[in-house]
């Protein structure tokens, strides 16, 4: 039974989609304040510098929501402690948001209702994934492989998808 073109194409699409995300990663979702969630008097300066923040991450934020709410702002508002002109209210009522990452920047998160000055805000720096570089060649006269190079590899699975088409 012959093998349509269609066939060959969706090989070589999945198996491209797969050497692309050879080097992505999936987004973690953090837990603002860890296993002290957010609440007042917890060090959230702390806890934000021993994440690394990624774009596409997202922040979940588990609070009472009957006391506490979670607003994005911008500097000036975070270093006040103000609510007012925030950019973004994530709150939606059930006491566990989340909050996607979306670019590389410094975000700003506080709780209204004077929660602030207490400690409920949190500065988060959030960077690109940058993945591993390729390794080094090998010096001349080595013959070891540390690792494929996915255009070899992409080149394989072209020609192996050819090989299956005709056969």
């Amino acid at each position: 039974m012959r093998r349509s073109g269609g066939d060959l194409w969706l090989k070589i699409v999945v198996m491209a989609a797969m050497l692309t995300c050879a080097v992505c990663r999936d987004p973690v979702r953090h837990l603002v304040g860890g296993n002290d969630r957010w609440k007042p008097n917890v060090n959230y300066t702390d806890w934000s510098l021993q994440q690394v923040f990624y774009v596409g991450d997202w922040l979940y934020f588990v609070y009472d929501k009957y006391l506490f709410n979670v607003l994005e702002v911008n500097e000036t508002s975070y270093e006040n402690c103000s609510d007012q002109g925030f950019i973004f209210n994530i709150t939606r009522g059930a006491g566990r948001d989340v909050f996607e990452l979306t670019q590389p920047k410094r975000y700003y998160f506080l709780s209204s209702g004077g929660y602030c000055y207490n400690g409920m805000k949190v500065a988060i720096d959030v960077v690109e994934f940058v993945p591993a570089p390729l390794p080094s060649p090998p010096k001349s006269g080595s013959y070891m492989i540390k690792g494929i190079n996915p255009l070899v590899l992409l080149i394989a699975i072209v020609v192996w998808a050819v090989s299956a088409h005709k056969g």
